[in-house]
């Protein structure tokens, strides 16, 4: 379950000039400003200070500057790209730009006076020192000469990301024939991408890191489902469809060529000289190893990546103690529910039976969908008794496009555009429908759709208050705390008590502890891929397709997997701080407000301000039933077909 580019490791977030972008999660889109609206003038309150003037400019300059060094940030808000930018996107010269980017914004951080900012400034200044010294510190060359020539893998990499970034459905703004003309340069820029991507992956192979042979044989096949798509099928000519009739048939007719040409001649030739590199140069290369500990500097970067993920500087076996600890406590709770659900047996007898169990398993792709609508309306009436703001932005359901459905998890959320034009979209897996689980549809959908990423993500970036990195950024921690956190929800909602959806959330729980103990084995202790699939089998009652999909997925993205648990349970001890501080006077909707109303936080920055909060709750009055007025947008919250 992710949502991108949180998801993604800290090579694409480089590719995207913003580290701690969230958001995943993964596998979606992260829309944000149109570039016309970063070009605007800086507009300063009247009444500011000098220090909050200096500060909206440094945030708006710096946004500026690094968004017109992200060409991959730009497909994924739905920008106009410049194809020159394009053409640099794993050249050595465009690191050198964002580096020096960086720097100048950390001087100028500094020689601003916090103290002389509002509460809500000096938020945004801690959260923007954070993510900048999280950038910088991934420009350091212990980092870099390992993550820079491993420049993409098969999870959430560039290759399989760009057909879906410049396909028909995408955000990509196409309203003039310069913006057809801007689309048809990137098909034929990307051979030359590729080849920059090539010459990365060779570096590594001269110095002796590479990618484990697992991730290259995914990443082969992921190609070989984008070439297998017949051309005239393909996400590449599909913006024929997209042009309008107002340019006269000859013009729309000459554009779908165009299209075609493209595909033929320069992206599908691209993808092929890709796909023989891999195969021929790369895989023979590749290790059969799959943790960063086996790399030249691995065990240092790994420790980097837990605290980029977790934004808190963790030891790894502090971690896997913390997971083992979780796994014992849920396992617990997971015997009272199977006796519930008839089963007298062990457990490990249990989870091998509701792999095969009928009852727990889908007849069908429809069934699923039924599954999550219904939820979702559930949900739906249900928000305004724990959210004082609700979303305007509208979620639909989607299957997974079957090219991607292999490789992915069993669901996963892509944000809206800020201008509603596009909904925010959960996405469910049926590739291989059988071994999915029913009792997971209440949790995925917490988790994914409602209140999870669809509310955090769609109230932070529709909250124009707020600088853009506040609303179109964020980190793992953050992001999937509160998506893992909203899966807990449920209990106080009256979701959880048929006892089926109970042991859904708590396998999924499960899966969430379980990460702290397998990322940890994989890349600090030394765990095989088979060690780490046999674990996450043996405590859970996860189909074998999943745990693979997953175990790989901690192969190809250290680090950001365990960080799901290590926020939820930041945001669950801060609630429990809330309530034990305030008692009768604990609102849930207060406290959904000050978890959310800022953006993604950090950690300690989101500590810092709960704290804040409690003392301010402590002496203000009761705040007002908001439950009305939120009820008066709750249907936009519900899934649309």
């Amino acid at each position: 379950m992710s949502w991108t580019p949180a998801s993604k490791p800290l090579r694409f977030l480089l590719a995207a000039a913003m580290i701690g972008a969230a958001g995943s999660a993964s596998a979606g889109q992260m829309p944000g400003p149109t570039r016309a609206a970063l070009d605007s003038p800086v507009q300063v309150p009247a009444a500011s200070t000098d220090a909050e003037r200096q500060l909206a400019h440094l945030f708006a300059e710096t946004t500026r500057a690094e968004r017109a060094l992200d060409p991959i940030g730009a497909l994924e808000r739905g920008d106009r790209v410049d194809p020159a930018q394009f053409r640099l996107m794993f050249k050595r010269e465009l690191t050198q730009r964002r580096r020096a980017v960086n720097a100048a914004a950390l001087t100028r951080l500094g020689a601003i006076d916090r103290s002389a900012l509002s509460d809500g400034q000096r938020i945004s200044y801690d959260v923007f020192r954070a993510n900048q010294e999280s950038t910088a510190a991934a420009f350091s060359p212990a980092v870099e000469a390992i993550e820079t020539v491993m420049p993409f893998n098969h999870f959430g990499g560039f290759p399989v990301e760009f057909p879906g970034q410049v396909a028909a459905d995408s955000a990509m703004p196409l309203e003039t024939r310069a913006d057809f003309e801007l689309r048809l340069a990137l098909d034929r820029a990307l051979p030359g991408v590729f080849a920059d991507a090539i010459a990365r992956f060779r570096e590594g192979m001269a110095a002796g890191v590479v990618e484990p042979r697992v991730t290259v044989r995914n990443m082969i096949a992921q190609i070989d489902a984008i070439l297998a798509e017949p051309v005239d099928r393909s996400p590449f000519t599909s913006l024929a469809a997209r042009v309008p009739r107002r340019f006269g048939n000859a013009e729309r007719a000459r554009l779908a060529l165009a299209f075609s040409a493209a595909t033929r001649t320069q992206v599908y030739p691209a993808y092929r000289v890709l796909r023989r590199f891999l195969a021929d140069e790369y895989l023979p290369a590749a290790r059969d190893t799959a943790g960063l500990g086996d790399l030249p500097g691995g065990k240092g970067l790994y420790r980097a990546l837990i605290a980029r993920h977790t934004t808190l500087d963790l030891d790894p076996d502090g971690v896997h103690r913390l997971g083992l600890s979780e796994v014992a406590r849920i396992q617990r709770a997971m015997e009272a529910v199977k006796r519930e659900l008839g089963f007298s047996g062990p457990l490990p007898m249990f989870f091998d039976a509701i792999r095969t169990d009928p009852r727990f398993h889908p007849g069908s792709a429809a069934e699923l969908e039924r599954g999550f609508r219904s939820i979702g309306k559930q949900v739906s009436l249900l928000a305004p008794d724990y959210f004082l703001h609700l979303p305007r932005t509208p979620l639909k359901i989607v299957p997974y496009a079957s090219f991607r459905a292999r490789f992915d998890a069993g669901g996963s959320y892509s944000q809206g555009s800020v201008d509603g034009r596009q909904p925010g979209v959960f996405f469910f897996n049926t590739y291989d429908f059988k071994s999915r689980f029913l009792s997971g549809i209440t949790t995925l959908y917490l988790h994914e759709g409602v209140p999870g990423h669809h509310f955090q993500i769609s109230l932070a970036q529709e909250n124009a208050k707020l600088p853009d990195f506040q609303r179109f950024s964020g980190n793992t921690a953050f992001d999937e705390g509160w998506a893992l956190y909203a899966e807990t929800l449920g209990y106080e909602m009256g979701l959880y008590k048929d006892p089926l959806q109970h042991w859904g959330t708590l396998d999924d729980e499960m899966l969430r502890a379980m990460r702290l103990v397998v990322d940890t084995g994989i890349h600090a202790q030394g765990w095989s891929r088979e060690q780490a699939i046999a674990y996450m089998l043996s405590n859970s009652g996860m189909g074998r397709s999943d745990a693979t999909a997953e175990v790989e997925r901690y192969i190809a993205n250290p680090g950001q997997a365990l960080a799901y648990k290590i926020g939820a349970l930041t945001i669950q001890r801060l609630r429990a701080k809330a309530e034990q501080q305030l008692g009768a006077r604990f609102d849930i909707r207060a406290f959904h407000d000050a978890v959310l109303s800022d953006g993604a936080l950090p950690m300690p920055v989101l500590e810092a301000k709960i704290d804040r909060w409690l003392a301010a709750q402590a002496s203000a009055p009761t705040p007002p039933n908001a439950s009305a007025s939120a009820s008066a947008i709750s249907a936009r919250v519900l899934a649309t077909p």
